[in-house]
C-alpha cells in the first residue's frame, strides 16, 4: 500500500510521531499540545508523510478527521512501538518505581486526587506522576496505563480493569431544588463539552424526556458539578464524582442516580506491566469496592 518508498527507507521520525499522535488522540490541537509544537508543524508533518507514502491517512473536515484504511494500517504498530521506546527510556531514565498515569480531568479531581493520599501512605517507594488525559483519549504517550470512563464492552479487554460500574444522576443544589420543586428538568441546564451527550443519556436511562432548554456548556464536567454547586442549575454527573456533596446534603439528585452502561476503568499500555503498575491496579480495585452504592430517586409528596 506504501509504495512511494524505495526498500528500506523509512519516513521522518517526527512525521510518523506526529501522524500516531493525531490519529490516536483524533484531534490535530490535541496532537500538538502532547508533542509540544504548533497545531501548524503537526499538520505539516503529516502532509509530508502522506507525500512520501503516496497515501491519503486521514478524510473529512479538519474538525473531524477520520482515519482512511491506510491509517488504520499505520495507526496500530506505531502506537506500539512509540509505547514501548517510551516504556524503555522511562525505565532506564527514572527506574521501574516511577509509575506515570493518565486521567480524564474531571476524574482526576473529583475522584483521584482527594485519594491519593492512601495510595501514597500505603507505597511510599512509588513515585506517581500524572497526565491529563484527553477527553476521548485511550492512550497517552508516556503513560503506563489511562484511568477513565469506558463501555461495559470495552471493560471486557484484557487491557483492561474496571473498578467502579457506573451510574449519572441530575444533581443541583438544596436552593435550586427549592426554587424548581425538586424537579432537575425545570432548573437551568448545565453541561459539559467533554460529556455532551450526558443529559440524554440520562433522560433515556430515566424514561423521562428533556424538556426544550438553553445549556450552560462547561469545559469540563467538575466545572459543571461545580456550577451546580454554585446554585447555577443542574448538572449530570457519575455517581463517584459527587459522592461526598451528595452525601453531606450540599448536592441532591431527585431523580436518583441509574446504572449506565459504563464503569471507570485503568486501561494498560503495552507492555507496561511492573510492581508499580500492579499496586495502583490493586489499589483502584480496593477503592473501588468502599464505592457506596447511589442512591435512588426521592420520594415525591
Amino acid at each position: 500500500m506504501f509504495q512511494n518508498l524505495t526498500s528500506g527507507t523509512l519516513p521522518s521520525l517526527n512525521a510518523l510521531r506526529a501522524f500516531e499522535a493525531v490519529a490516536r488522540t483524533g484531534r490535530v490541537t490535541l496532537a500538538a499540545e502532547e508533542l509540544s509544537v504548533t497545531h501548524s508543524a503537526v499538520s505539516r508533518q503529516v502532509k509530508a508523510l502522506e507525500a512520501a507514502l503516496g497515501v491519503k491517512l486521514f478524510s473529512g473536515p479538519k474538525n473531524r478527521l477520520e482515519l482512511t484504511d491506510a491509517g488504520r494500517e499505520l495507526m496500530a504498530p506505531l502506537t506500539e512501538a512509540f509505547d514501548q521506546i517510551a516504556g524503555a527510556v522511562r525505565r532506564v531514565r527514572t527506574g521501574a518505581e516511577d509509575l506515570h498515569i493518565a486521567v480524564n480531568a474531571s476524574l482526576s479531581v473529583k475522584w483521584l486526587i482527594p485519594r491519593l493520599g492512601g495510595f501514597q501512605a500505603a507505597h511510599p517507594e512509588v513515585r506517581l506522576h500524572l497526565s491529563e488525559l484527553a477527553a476521548h483519549a485511550t492512550a497517552h504517550r508516556g503513560a503506563q496505563a489511562v484511568v477513565r470512563i469506558v463501555p461495559l464492552a470495552r471493560a471486557t479487554a484484557p487491557d483492561c480493569t474496571p473498578f467502579i460500574r457506573n451510574a449519572l444522576g441530575a444533581v443541583m443544589s438544596p436552593e435550586m431544588a427549592a426554587r424548581c420543586g425538586n424537579d432537575p428538568l425545570r432548573a437551568p441546564r448545565l453541561a459539559a463539552a467533554t460529556h455532551p451527550e450526558a443529559w440524554p443519556v440520562f433522560a433515556e436511562h430515566a424514561g423521562v424526556e428533556l424538556p426544550p432548554a438553553a445549556e450552560r456548556a462547561f469545559p469540563h464536567v467538575h466545572f459543571a458539578q461545580d456550577a451546580a454547586l454554585a446554585g447555577l442549575g443542574a448538572a449530570v454527573v457519575s455517581w463517584p464524582l459527587c459522592i461526598g456533596e451528595v452525601q453531606s446534603g450540599r448536592l441532591v439528585a431527585p431523580l436518583g442516580f441509574l446504572a449506565s452502561g459504563s464503569a471507570f476503568a485503568m486501561l494498560t499500555a503495552p507492555g507496561a506491566e511492573g510492581r508499580a503498575l500492579s499496586r495502583f491496579r490493586d489499589w483502584l480495585v480496593a477503592e473501588g469496592m468502599k464505592t457506596p452504592p447511589p442512591p435512588g430517586p426521592a420520594l415525591r409528596a
